[in-house]
């Protein structure tokens, strides 16, 4: 009886893996196809920039959920890309290239467009700088408005 309970129990692990096996190498695959996208979007976005220097992919957000039955339609993007020390016009791959010491940072946002061999991307990529600093602006503001405020109240009181 025991070794019957076992049985069935390796059964189930053993059902359990191979499911867990089919599911993996899938994720990872649209993990791979969602990158390729982004990497095309990059090269996109180098083409059309006017910046002296080439951007190189630094930091992918995660993919979003995919719909297997629409290959074509397009899925939003996020990412974010650094200046390498390659100039613009040279023949070189971004990846090929080193980061730019100090080098401009941007984050791009967008739609890409998985299962096609040539980048059909609308991405916008902002200097990171330019996107953070009115949010600090706004917060040390507001925190000088605070204090003011308490210092007003302490001489009323």
């Amino acid at each position: 009886m025991e070794t019957q309970r076992a049985s069935l129990s390796l059964g189930r692990w053993s059902l359990w893996l191979l499911l867990l096996g089919l599911v993996l190498p899938s994720a990872s695959a649209q993990g791979y196809i969602y990158r390729r996208a982004v990497l095309r979007a990059v090269d996109q976005f180098n083409e059309q920039s006017s910046e002296a220097n080439l951007y190189r992919l630094l930091e992918l957000d995660p993919p979003p959920e995919q719909d297997v039955e629409d290959r074509g339609a397009r899925k939003p993007a996020s990412f974010r890309v650094k200046e390498t020390v390659c100039p613009r016009t040279s023949q070189q791959s971004p990846e090929q290239c080193d980061f730019k010491e100090n080098g401009l940072v941007k984050q791009c946002v967008g739609t890409v467009t998985l299962y096609q061999s040539r980048g059909d991307s609308d991405i916008t990529c902002n200097d990171i700088q330019s996107v953070l600093l009115p949010h600090i602006g706004r917060r040390i503001r507001d925190r000088i408005k605070s204090i003011g405020q308490k210092i007003k109240n302490f001489f009323k009181g």
